[in-house]
């Protein structure tokens, strides 16, 4: 049987120098994280980055999530401050973005950054991403890999599905830990979260020691996930039902929860963080087996589930 994905590679170290190579030539590749699958590209690269919003058919003013491999490296483009030293000390590397004041010097794209004097930086914690890091002299801009608007990939070959041939190179990390995207928070001024993730609202304000907000409609876009529509599988999405209508797929959480054809849990034991892993995972299913509609049950609204519910409910905005 023929293997359709000729451009799917293990993340070996031959491999990473052919991937390595690739950037360096301005293209761009699919990356595994610890949260979902990214479009990465040489950051301080123009060319690098405009073939990224191309791909993904992203608006030019909304900015990308610039990936670093450590501190070091994030101090030639970003000014630090205390907050962001507390929460990089407690939460680092991993899941978590920090929107930062850009310095002067900073060699960042332009057009990464949507003209803005802030960047959003995060240091991933997923070996693979961590090994590229290691051999590049210069971050990556690493959107998620999907279609503007469109569901994250949580799978090499979800990466493939989405665009096919046109990146020569993705790299197989396996399926991702998380499965949602990173949390950001806003560090230019009063902290702010401006997309909630794993680190939740709790656990940051117990390393600050202080009440953090969460902006649900920003006036001006500072980072990714800020748009109304936004996680979409490409079919309707209802909240909060009790049933499924003809044609319709209701997906459910928690031991409770029915069985049936029509029926996808999101997590039988009611773990809201394997629920969290297996949102989009369970949504393309839904869209492959040619669903018209998904009616989605109330989902619990505490920890990652406030996450959970805030990609459910920009999915469903038409």
């Amino acid at each position: 049987m023929k293997n359709i994905y000729l451009n799917i590679y293990r993340p070996n170290y031959i491999n990473l120098k052919k991937v390595k190579k690739c950037i360096e030539n301005n293209n761009v590749i699919g990356l595994p994280t610890e949260t979902v699958y990214g479009l990465a590209g040489n950051a301080y690269s123009d060319k690098s980055v405009k073939k990224i919003f191309n791909l993904k058919r992203r608006p030019l003013f909304n900015p990308l999530i610039i990936h670093f491999k450590n501190l070091n490296d994030l101090k030639n483009d970003v000014i630090l401050n205390t907050n962001f030293r507390k929460l990089y000390d407690a939460f680092c590397p991993g899941p978590i973005t920090f929107v930062l004041k850009k310095k002067k010097k900073s060699r960042i794209s332009i057009i990464a950054t949507a003209g803005k004097k802030t960047v959003a930086v995060r240091v991933p914690k997923h070996r693979v991403a961590r090994n590229l890091l290691d051999i590049l002299k210069f971050p990556l801009a690493a959107p998620s890999a999907n279609i503007s608007s469109k569901l994250s990939p949580t799978s090499a070959k979800d990466v493939f599905e989405e665009f096919g041939n046109k990146i020569k190179f993705i790299l197989d990390g396996g399926q991702c830990k998380i499965g949602l995207e990173s949390t950001i928070v806003d560090l230019t001024g009063k902290p702010s979260i401006l997309r909630p993730g794993s680190v939740t609202l709790k656990k940051i304000q117990k390393v600050l020691k202080k009440k953090i907000k969460i902006k649900k409609n920003p006036k001006k876009i500072k980072a990714p996930g800020q748009s109304k529509l936004h996680y979409s599988p490409g079919i309707p999405v209802k909240l909060n039902r009790k049933n499924a209508k003809k044609n319709q797929a209701l997906i459910g959480f928690g031991k409770k929860f029915k069985v049936g054809k029509n029926y996808f849990n999101l997590s039988k034991k009611g773990n809201l963080k394997e629920a969290a892993n297996n949102l989009y995972k369970t949504m393309r299913e839904v869209k492959k087996k040619k669903f018209k509609s998904i009616a989605v049950i109330k989902i619990p609204n505490k920890g990652i589930g406030y996450a959970i519910n805030d990609r459910l409910k920009k999915a469903s905005n038409k």
